[in-house]
C-alpha cells in the first residue's frame, strides 16, 4: 500500500533538478517535483502548491481543503496510535474478581 502525505511547497531549492522544499506537519524535506511540472505549470509556479508526497516525490497537486482534511485524519490516527501504545505499555494488573 502506498501512502501520499499532503505537504506544501515552500521554496524551490534547485530549479534545474526540479527540487523543492516541502513542509509536512512542520517537518521540512527536499523532494522532487518533476511529476507536477509542465509547460502550463513551471517549476517557479509550484511554490505554495499543496502536493501529495510519497518517497521523496510530489506525486500530484491537491487543493488546500483536501490537504487539510487529510492532515486532520492523519493527526487523529496518530493520536489514536499514541493512546493504543500507552494502553499497551501501561503496567496495569487485572483485578481479581470475587464470585460473592
Amino acid at each position: 500500500m502506498c501512502l501520499g502525505i499532503p505537504g506544501r511547497v515552500i521554496a524551490i531549492t534547485h530549479a534545474d533538478n526540479r527540487l523543492a522544499l516541502v513542509e509536512v506537519l512542520g517537518v521540512r524535506r527536499e523532494i522532487n517535483i518533476a511529476f507536477i511540472v509542465d509547460e502550463t505549470h513551471p517549476v517557479d509556479g509550484c511554490v505554495g502548491d499543496w502536493v501529495l508526497v510519497h518517497v521523496g516525490f510530489a506525486m500530484g497537486r491537491i487543493d488546500e481543503k483536501e490537504a487539510q482534511l487529510t492532515l486532520d485524519v492523519l493527526r487523529q490516527l496518530g493520536e489514536a496510535q499514541n493512546e493504543l501504545d500507552a494502553m499497551r505499555n501501561a503496567d496495569v494488573q487485572p483485578r481479581s474478581r470475587s464470585l460473592h
